[in-house]
């Protein structure tokens, strides 16, 4: 009898335990090469009381699908922004066209079909993809508009890893938020200026929990917050092990009890689980306290711009419940002692040598927001032209003022860090990278190749900037462009042309007068002015399905490569 009640104790004990924690979403996986994301705002639960309006993306409530795409594959993406504003989406980490890219500068009006396509070059990594509309990134990023990328290649498809998505490999948002104490709205600009969120989210999910099984496991882990940054490790202090960083899998696994990620990195670890007990747990947690306070959200106050009530202290960031050892597949009980050959860019190889200041950002009234070497951010200013194929080493410099530290993103390409000037480069960080913390007093430098895309575009620049919300909406940005040659006359360009069939149905045809015309950008409005499709570089050759167009008349507007000349025709929907 006695065993029977210290076993009911025991049962309603863990209900009770349980019931403090909510099952993680794991998105949902889309795989292929054509994507349609269609962005729009959802309701989530997300604290007691009314639900919170978000951003989400097809049928998630908060961040958006898992893309897995391979190397090699072309692939087009169908964006439609049924949000109630202008948005960008952008594909952090791809290397691709700067007109695809999807910046500051590729604006989706309301109500538009944006059709970038490209083919993928990136090794094996875990990408991710949100919106880079300058002023409102931080706002809409706060409503969770976002989500994974997921590139497979042969070499890592050969290594004994996990991958069955969403069992022994997950992916892993961490971000918090703040909310309206009345409305249960997210707190965020323009109606404030705080910067830290007070609870946590991972994948959307609030006191989050997930089942892992009794084994190997793989974590895909993004820091999305607006500015945090989080000192990863386990409840029991165990090691685990760093196979991968931004741009795809070291050459070996790199053993660590702390992984520090900052906003818009990524590491791809590997935890073992196989001397668990099923029905055990784990916690991974946010080792934040006694972080210096060049450490975002290491300070120390729980109120004002930077308060947070997560500020300065360890938390979870996710409730591990071990579960039984996968049957349905291989379980994977062992690490590899080696995974990929990289080949990376030394300082020696640089032949052109770069340095970038973090300047401003100073308090008071008279105050410039940050920016680099003294200038903020301006659509028509182009901040550096890079050579097609050019080696360069980059010195981002924090040291005057040095108030804050920062994550810094380039966009194009990944780069190898080669320096710091505190210390030796983490081992965990030594693999290719697109993102990277710089702290107070400090300089970093890194390498990187900028190769394959030429566009002396300036409309269509590349951007490197803070990955912070506020920082970046501030100004803490600066744009390049790659060039290389035209190869073509610009003055004989003859950029005439005619649609067919016209009136037309589901296909239509663009006749060029000229052969020598290469079409760099379309864009169609209805006859009042409302922008109905972007489409960058389009594949015309074949016609341009315009099925999902109501009956109507509409604009073609095209812009050529060679003179960035606009020429436009109008055509019938029927």
């Amino acid at each position: 009898m006695k065993k029977i009640f210290f076993a009911s104790i025991i049962a309603f004990t863990s209900t009770i335990i349980n019931a403090q924690y909510s099952n993680m979403t794991m998105p949902q996986a889309l795989y292929g090469t054509t994507f349609n994301l269609n962005i729009h705002e959802s309701t989530k639960q997300l604290v007691t009381g009314n639900q919170t309006i978000t951003g989400s993306i097809n049928n998630e409530t908060f961040w958006g699908p898992t893309l897995f795409i391979n190397k090699g594959d072309l692939v087009h993406m169908n964006v439609t922004n049924n949000l109630n504003e202008s948005t960008t989406v952008h594909w952090h980490g791809m290397h691709l066209p700067a007109v695809m890219d999807g910046g500051p500068h590729q604006v989706i009006p309301a109500g538009t079909l944006w059709q970038p396509y490209w083919t993928v070059m990136n090794q094996a990594a875990t990408l991710w993809y949100h919106p880079h509309l300058h002023t409102t990134t931080q706002a809409q990023m706060t409503k969770g508009i976002g989500g994974f990328i997921i590139v497979k290649d042969p070499a890592e498809t050969a290594l004994t890893l996990p991958r069955t998505y969403g069992v022994d490999d997950i992916v892993l948002a961490l971000t918090s938020r703040s909310y309206n104490t009345t409305t249960n709205t997210f707190v965020s600009p323009p109606t404030s200026a705080r910067v830290y969120g007070d609870y946590m989210l991972s994948n959307g999910t609030p006191n989050a929990q997930y089942t892992l099984p009794k084994q190997f496991v793989r974590m895909r882990i993004l820091n999305a917050e607006i500015e945090r940054g989080y000192n990863l490790g386990f409840s029991d202090n165990r090691t685990f092990y760093v196979i991968g960083t931004d741009g795809g899998l070291l050459g070996a696994p790199v053993a660590v009890t702390r992984l520090p990620i900052h906003v818009g990195e990524r590491y791809e670890i590997m935890v073992n689980l196989g001397n668990d007990v099923v029905g055990s747990s784990i916690d991974l947690k946010a080792y934040n306290s006694g972080q210096s306070q060049s450490f975002p959200g290491g300070e120390p106050g729980t109120t004002g711009v930077f308060g947070s009530l997560l500020n300065n202290i360890d938390f979870p960031v996710l409730h591990i419940n071990v579960g039984a050892t996968t049957t349905s597949t291989t379980p994977i009980t062992a690490l590899p002692s080696s995974l990929i050959s990289n080949t990376y860019w030394t300082a020696s190889d640089a032949t052109v040598n770069r340095t970038v200041s973090i300047t401003n950002g100073t308090p008071g009234p008279a105050s410039v927001p940050f920016n680099f070497d003294n200038v903020s951010y301006a659509e028509a200013t182009i901040n550096k032209t890079v050579n097609l194929n050019a080696i360069e080493k980059w010195n981002i410099a924090n040291t005057n003022p040095a108030v804050f530290g920062h994550s810094f993103h380039l966009h194009d390409i990944e780069f190898k860090i080669v320096s710091r000037n505190t210390g030796t480069a983490a081992a965990y960080e030594s693999g290719w990278k697109d993102t990277f913390f710089i702290s107070k007093n400090e300089t970093v430098s890194f390498v990187g190749k900028f190769d394959d895309f030429a566009d002396s575009d300036v409309t269509h620049p590349y951007m490197y900037h803070c990955h912070f919300g506020g920082h970046e909406d501030g100004g803490m940005m600066g744009q390049f462009i790659v060039t290389g040659t035209m190869g073509i006359n610009e003055n004989e360009s003859n950029t005439s042309f005619s649609l067919y069939p016209n009136p037309s149905s589901n296909l239509l045809y663009v006749n060029l007068k000229d052969a020598n015309t290469e079409i760099y950008y379309v864009t169609i409005s209805t006859i009042t002015g409302r922008v109905v499709m972007m489409l960058p570089q389009p594949e015309w050759q074949n016609g341009i399905d315009i099925s999902s167009l109501e009956s109507g008349v509409y604009t073609f507007q095209m812009m050529d490569k060679q003179t960035k000349s606009l020429t436009t025709r109008k055509f019938i929907k029927k």
